[in-house]
């Protein structure tokens, strides 16, 4: 049993979504689209808000950054799970894997943290907006953003050393699209249970450390809005900080429903559907769902589209 547990592992085999053979072409379709809407939004928005001079403020910055991250964790899991549908074995190696995990959660704790960020900034902005300037100055986004990002390489660091130097039991299939520590969790032979009750600590800090802040930040916005005379004014404060909220209200709502459920209703099934929303189609839908309802972004869009087409005619 000794030897059995210091078996050393080369590779894993992801299981993916499904293995019905007639879902393969129809799901690689879907993804691939869904993954390259996500990549030019994203990238799109990063573009937008580096190049256009009325971007250039601490919301559009932290946005930069936001579009950044998402594209990040949908291109660490994306290519890979599409690779899935058009290979007889899908093979991850132990390298790979552990890498695919360490960039995962950097890219996911940091919008945890981007996001309370972004709350804040809405609260300057709409109760303090004189002092807006000053209080979100350069220096100050900088370090909102440059500490989340800090925070989170620590504890992708941290989780995906534990797991990797962790002895495995022999069996290298992971009942997911990719390396998430859940699923690698049930592989192990030691040190489970501890790693359990760290990834437990994380998780409880991360949402302690953000909701609240966003809890806040929007109870005194909406209590700044009520005193608001006038009706056009209170939809124009309020239009400024709805595409954050709806993009608060789905990602939160999304991690929830995945790491607060109990023990036993939790299904390795239900966390790949939960999966593919907020690995894949939240970061789809976050450029659309500022370019939609951002008056800035669709102006910035029209310019940068005229320039474009007059560079070119």
């Amino acid at each position: 049993m000794e030897e059995h547990n210091l078996t050393v592992l080369k590779e894993f085999i992801l299981v993916g979504i499904t293995q019905r053979s007639e879902l393969q072409a129809p799901l690689f379709t879907l993804f691939l689209i869904i993954y390259i809407v996500s990549v030019v939004g994203n990238l799109g928005m990063i573009v937008l808000t580096m190049v256009d001079s009325r971007l250039q403020i601490p919301m559009y910055f932290f946005l930069k950054h936001l579009a950044l991250i998402d594209l990040g964790y949908s291109t660490t899991v994306g290519p890979k799970m599409i690779v899935s549908f058009v290979v007889e074995e899908n093979t991850i190696s132990y390298d790979l894997c552990a890498t695919q995990e360490a960039f995962y959660i950097m890219f996911i704790v940091s919008e945890i943290f981007i996001l309370s960020t972004m709350s804040y900034d809405r609260y300057v902005a709409i109760c303090n907006p004189l002092l807006y300037p000053v209080i979100m100055s350069q220096r100050v986004c900088q370090v909102l953003v440059a500490v989340p990002y800090l925070y989170s390489i620590f504890v992708s660091l941290v989780v995906t050393i534990k797991i990797f130097t962790s002895s495995f039991c022999g069996y290298n299939i992971v009942n997911h699209f990719y390396c998430d520590h859940l699923p690698l969790l049930s592989l192990l032979c030691s040190n489970k249970h501890e790693i359990e009750l760290m990834i437990l600590i994380f998780s409880v800090f991360n949402l302690m450390s953000s909701l609240p802040i966003i809890f806040v930040s929007y109870l005194l916005i909406l209590a700044a809005i009520v005193r608001i005379n006038s009706a056009e004014g209170r939809h124009k404060a309020f239009s400024t900080c709805g595409s954050h909220l709806t993009v608060v209200t789905v990602f939160y709502g999304t991690m929830i429903f995945m790491y607060v459920q109990p023990e036993s209703s939790h299904s390795f099934d239900t966390d790949k559907m939960v999966s593919i929303f907020y690995t894949l189609v939240i970061p789809m839908l976050n450029p659309l769902i500022y370019s939609l309802r951002n008056k800035d972004v669709k102006y910035a869009f029209h310019r940068l589209w005229k320039k474009l087409i007059s560079t070119f005619s």
